[in-house]
């Protein structure tokens, strides 16, 4: 699957709330290099996915990793729908991971082969190091009910597939993943022979389904708010 093909998949799983079959890709999203080049990044789809039609935009920027930004994600876009009034259709939310809260966009393949529960210090409420991203599966059924104080309701479902399922693009930051999979190697958290390279590139073929891979966070943030208008929410630092 090429870098196009591999967006274009991701975008319309999204959509569909469905699984990407089988767990690795057959290219590296964003390439190689430790700094994505314009070459591998496909800025027609990125474009196609956050510039779609929208009333309202809004981007939730993460850096340390806490899980309560999911909250204020799902209570942001039941606010817009059901206080202000605007159309599921018409919301466009993307969430920009970076630093540690790159976490969120790695599959359990990752968290488990690379340690990353360990990697970051992520610990359960009893101090348990946290093994896989348990943040990522719907917790409730897809439009089980159409009553927002539900708590067993979709709107009530803080989940990473739930949250994609009602419009919110993950996206990964590829330097993150460069640079994290160059400590991991340094921590001896990688497989005995891993190269950093090698490392990197397993992580960006084993993200969660619909995971949007783009070039430094911090630039895609500017070009949210420039280019797209996206109004800004800092959750995490």
């Amino acid at each position: 699957m090429n870098r196009t093909g591999f967006i274009a998949a991701s975008a319309s799983l999204v959509a569909a709330g469905a699984a990407i079959p089988g767990a690795a890709a057959q290219s590296v999203p964003g390439g190689t290099h430790l700094v994505e080049r314009k070459a591998d990044f496909n800025e027609a789809a990125f474009a196609k996915i956050v510039g779609r039609p929208a009333d309202i935009r809004q981007m939730f920027e993460a850096i340390a990793f806490k899980p309560t930004m999911l909250a204020n994600i799902k209570n942001s876009m039941n606010g817009l729908h059901f206080g202000y009034g605007y159309p599921v259709d018409r919301i466009a939310v993307a969430v920009a991971n970076h630093g540690p809260s790159a976490a969120y966009g790695y599959s359990d393949y990752v968290w488990q082969k690379y340690k990353i529960g360990e990697f970051f210090g992520i610990k359960d409420d009893a101090g348990k190091t946290i093994e896989s991203n348990i943040w990522l599966k719907a917790k409730n059924a897809y439009s089980t009910s159409s009553d927002p104080d539900d708590e067993k309701s979709m709107y009530q479902d803080t989940s990473i597939e739930m949250l994609q399922k009602r419009g919110a693009v993950f996206l990964t930051c590829h330097t993150a993943v460069e640079e994290q999979s160059r400590a991991i190697v340094k921590k001896g958290l990688a497989p005995s022979g891993m190269t950093p390279a090698q490392v990197a590139d397993d992580i960006l073929t084993h993200l969660i389904p619909g995971a949007l891979v783009v070039p430094s966070m911090v630039a895609t943030v500017a070009v949210l708010q420039a280019k797209y208008h996206y109004t800004y929410a800092a959750l995490t630092f």
